[in-house]
């Protein structure tokens, strides 16, 4: 008998009304990344042969964002059920040459963990496993969801939407989560059998429960955690999704050995990554894309994104990270200080309100306060390049393309606009004019003119 494969099907044609938003809903981010993305993430680690994301038409934006995953169109809004079969051709080579399972899931529920995806995969293989499996969860207040009506065998006997439950229905507890596996063969008999005789008029994917029951097949059910399951309708559901994906990372990223001082205060991305003994303090934000070392200090107030911090940088408070930032073993990057496309090399230095962009700043260099690299002329972006052990005094502008050499020392208050040699001392700078009294007469000057305009 041929291995079982798998094929993943995820719906992800919902406009999203309730969002109120120009941008389709699967694009809408949880910890920095596009619901859809957390989603194909969790489907990923089941190693299907095959993932075809459901769009509706014109929806280009969402195609891009579903690569490499293959896509198919609902061409028109007519159910869960009719979203499925739009799948079917993007599967029949899988469907026609072995025996294949497939996982229906929703691209607007990205708290679905790996785990929770495990299990729908492994009461497929159990001997005698039932054709079909749905996924049902038992939450404090079931509101609107579908009921799951169960038979005297626990099987399902069929799913009925709140809109078409009577008040005994209403009253049943265990919510269908609208995730389903099964044989692929099988679940594609079901659905062509569906019909859209109900309140919404469209073709269900949880009727298939019913039919099958009918025929003496039923359905298995496995109950997942609630949290996982929350589908996101509405800027409402954004924020629960959002605070609970939060609340996820962080106990990871300190079960992992980083301290965060605050958990409550401290934002994290999908894809952030902190090494051992990292210590976070209260108020940092991460955006997506960042990636540090062991042992590193992360003052409040400290945004990074799109970074690259190397083992015992200390950073901030109110330090700012724009993507490219890489800093280097050691560095500190003090109060106010942006770094944007550049690298502060080990043990370099930028602690005062500072702007390093598109620059490269050498090992043990220091940066004084108030320094900036003018980068951008208009047009185009220009390189900064400061040696090893440089000194750059403070109140100093790097006009690009500029490159100061190793060992040299810019004066405090400097404009440089050629390069620097090695070991060279560059100040640039008027010569100081001082006038003995004139600050006194400047004064007794100012005051007469005041009395006079209002005497």
């Amino acid at each position: 008998m041929p291995a079982r494969k798998l094929a993943v099907v995820i719906l992800a044609a919902g406009k999203g009304s309730r969002m109120k938003s120009d941008l389709p809903k699967v694009l809408h981010p949880v910890a920095g990344k596009a619901m859809l993305w957390h989603v194909q993430a969790s489907v990923a680690t089941l190693s299907p042969e095959e993932t075809v994301v459901v769009i509706a038409p014109g929806m280009a934006d969402v195609e891009a964002a579903a690569a490499p995953s293959r896509c198919a169109v609902q061409q028109q809004a007519m159910g869960t059920g009719h979203a499925v079969a739009a799948a079917r051709e993007a599967l029949e080579p899988l469907l026609g040459l072995v025996e294949t399972d497939v996982l229906v899931v929703f691209g607007d529920t990205p708290l679905l963990t790996p785990a929770t995806l495990q299990r729908m995969v492994a009461a497929r293989a159990e001997p005698a496993a039932p054709d079909i499996v749905g996924l049902a969860f038992r939450p404090q207040d079931p509101a609107q969801y579908g009921r799951v009506i169960l038979d005297d065998d626990q099987k399902i006997e069929k799913i009925v939407e709140y809109a078409d439950a009577d008040s005994a229905q209403r009253q049943i507890g265990l919510c269908n989560a609208g995730i389903v596996i099964g044989s692929g063969r099988r679940l594609f008999e079901l659905i062509d059998r569906l019909d859209s005789h109900n309140a919404q008029g469209e073709y269900y994917l949880t009727d298939i429960f019913g039919l099958a029951h009918q025929e003496g097949r039923p359905a298995g059910v496995v109950e997942g955690p609630v949290a996982e399951v929350l589908g996101v309708n509405s800027r409402q559901d954004l924020a629960l999704a959002e605070a609970a994906m939060q609340d996820r990372l962080r106990r990871q990223a300190m079960a992992d050995g980083a301290t965060l001082i605050d958990p409550a205060t401290v934002w994290l991305s999908a894809d952030t990554r902190l090494g051992r003994d990292v210590t976070v303090h209260p108020s940092v934000f991460f955006g997506p894309g960042v990636t540090v070392g062991d042992d590193v200090e992360i003052r409040s107030f400290c945004h990074l994104e799109g970074a690259k911090v190397a083992d015992g940088a200390v950073l901030g408070p109110f330090a700012r990270l724009r993507p490219g930032a890489r800093i280097g073993a050691g560095a500190h990057v003090g109060n106010f200080v942006e770094i944007k496309n550049a690298e502060l090399g080990a043990g370099a230095k930028a602690n005062h309100l500072s702007y390093l962009g598109d620059a490269s700043v050498g090992p043990a260099a220091n940066i004084g306060a108030g320094t900036i690299t003018c980068n951008y002329d208009g047009f185009a972006k220009h390189h900064t390049a400061i040696g090893a052990g440089a000194f750059i005094g403070s109140n100093t502008a790097l006009v690009a393309p500029v490159a100061v050499g190793a060992g040299a020392i810019v004066g405090a208050g400097s404009t440089i606009t050629q390069d620097v040699p090695q070991d060279a001392l560059a100040v640039e700078r008027s010569d100081q004019e001082v006038r003995e009294g004139r600050a006194a007469r400047f004064r007794q000057e100012r005051q007469a003119a005041k009395d006079a305009k209002q005497g």
